[in-house]
């Protein structure tokens, strides 16, 4: 059967953000992810982690500024030495945490620089990533987002996203596969989950149109559910979508679907 992750920044949020996990873990989660743990003191999180049994499965490392629409800073010549602190800021929370997995939003491609520098300067960020992590004995992800909620978002098909892996050559650099983005961008879920499943540490969902709780798109998750699970994957499913009225109430679809 897969495993569930609630993602606190997207549900739960009738609640304040720290009464998310009291809330997740009521609901029957066992395991949370979130973008960002960095506006609180890592060992406040931490508390809340071991209170309420809940395993910390994923969050991202620091992706610029994010009120002013910044997502993610991998892909930015003029911001390497920023991006290098962050990894080092994400392994000290993961640490604290018992967070085993971070995700890299590599960012919106500015208009004025060339495909080759932006590359360039991406494959070398996530090579220093890789590496650091892997020290600290972290995988790093990489996330393909769809280009309708992202417009020029630098990554968005599983394609690029395993040359980049390709390319960089480390042992310590996966894929997350996010349903919802994938399905906007590729369809054939499917096929490309199976296909790359080696690859695949980490998937994320939510039903299209809308990114609502599945059942209430055009996303065949019953089934789904059921292949990812012949496959063998072992890994955690992030809910990240967005409840189409309150969370507990869209609920009902991990019963459904299942």
């Amino acid at each position: 059967m897969p495993k569930f992750a609630a993602n606190l920044t997207m549900l739960f949020n009738e609640f304040d953000f720290l009464d998310r996990f009291q809330a997740s873990a009521k609901a029957g989660f066992t395991a949370v992810e979130y973008l960002f743990p960095y506006a609180y003191p890592a060992q406040q999180l931490a508390d809340l982690l071991q209170q309420y049994r809940l395993t910390q499965v994923l969050h991202n490392l620091p992706a610029g500024d994010w009120a002013k629409g910044e997502r993610g800073i991998a892909c930015l010549p003029d911001r390497v030495g920023e991006f290098q602190d962050g990894v080092g800021k994400a392994i000290g929370y993961a640490q604290a945490l018992g967070c085993t997995q971070l995700n890299c939003l590599v960012g919106v491609a500015p208009k004025n620089l060339p495909e080759d520098q932006l590359r360039a300067t991406l494959l070398a960020n996530l090579g220093y990533a890789a590496r650091e992590l892997k020290q600290a004995g972290i995988r790093l992800l990489i996330e393909p987002i769809n280009t309708f909620d992202i417009p020029g978002f630098y990554l968005s098909r599983t394609s690029q996203a395993l040359d980049l892996i390709a390319e960089v050559g480390s042992d310590n650099l996966f894929l997350q596969y996010d349903i919802y983005h994938m399905q906007r961008m590729e369809g054939e879920l499917a096929n490309s989950i199976k296909a790359n499943l080696p690859k695949i540490a980490h998937l994320q969902l939510a039903d299209n149109p809308g990114r609502n709780e599945p059942g209430t798109g055009e996303i065949n998750y019953a089934f789904l559910f059921q292949f990812i699970d012949q496959l063998g994957y072992d890994g955690w499913i992030g809910c990240e979508y967005k409840p189409r009225t309150t969370t507990i109430a869209g609920l009902d679809w991990l019963q459904s679907c299942l």
